[in-house]
């Protein structure tokens, strides 16, 4: 599992989103960094923040944790979390868990 951060490294502005892409496998033995990530992006992030998934291979229960977990933290901040390029495979789990209805999606 790997994130690039694809945000601008100057101060954001507001009107610009954060946009981080993940790839690789989110499992559990990467959820840890992962949520460290994310977690440590919030601190820096503008009002949105975008993952975008669509280089993510494989999506376990794990990563639904942290999905969930950095949403409730970037909620208290006043952030949204929002998910791009989401793979069949992931969009069946999110759809499965409810959870499609929980983070909103661009594109």
């Amino acid at each position: 599992m790997s994130i690039i951060d694809t945000a601008s490294h100057t101060w954001p502005s507001a009107a610009t989103p954060t946009h981080l892409q993940l790839s690789g496998d989110i499992d559990i033995f990467t959820t840890d960094r992962l949520r460290q990530r994310l977690i440590s992006t919030l601190a820096y992030s503008t009002d949105l923040l975008v993952l975008d998934m669509s280089r993510v291979t494989f999506f376990g229960a794990g990563g639904l944790g942290v999905l969930i977990g950095v949403q409730a933290r970037a909620q208290r901040q006043g952030i949204t979390v929002a998910l791009t390029g989401i793979p069949p495979r992931v969009a069946r789990l999110l759809r499965i868990t409810g959870l499609n209805h929980r983070f909103p999606t661009i594109g």
